[in-house]
């Protein structure tokens, strides 16, 4: 009995089995969420920035990703929650609405890049808790 140790060499013409399918962003997904705190950490400080520049820029790092702009929104509405609650103050994140649309604004101190790293680092250990489980998940074995 021949097990899957011994594979064939590829059949000549075969495309790549390594395509990913798009994912589109969802609210609340520290996938998501993770991909938009890191390009905020790598924002100007000090000055607005439009949310529709933030999008098109995450549509355009992640080409297979899909990025609207409630979910970008809605991360970046996160962040500004998360400062609040441990600065007591509304300076670090700033969003507004104003004749251009949506812009944000992010303080420009030295509390902001250790701050914003601390959020990457649990979104980033989010999901890695959400593989982890994944990977755990009962298997089909085929036995029916």
């Amino acid at each position: 009995m021949s097990g899957v140790n011994d594979l064939r060499a590829p059949i000549p013409g075969m495309p790549s089995a390594d395509l990913a399918p798009p994912v589109i962003a969802e609210s609340g997904d520290p996938f998501s969420a993770l991909r938009v705190v890191d390009l905020v950490a790598r924002l100007p400080r000090g000055r607005p920035i439009a949310l529709s520049a933030i999008v098109d820029r995450l549509n355009a790092t992640y080409l297979d990703w899909l990025f609207e702009p409630r979910v970008v929104a809605d991360a970046l509405i996160q962040l500004q929650s998360n400062w609040l609650s441990d600065y007591r103050n509304s300076s670090g994140i700033v969003l507004e609405e104003g004749p251009a649309g949506t812009t944000l604004t992010i303080e420009d101190s030295s509390r902001v890049d250790p701050w914003i790293a601390r959020q990457a680092q649990r979104l980033a250990s989010e999901c890695a808790a959400i593989l982890d489980d994944f990977s755990r998940q009962q298997r089909r074995t085929g036995a029916d």
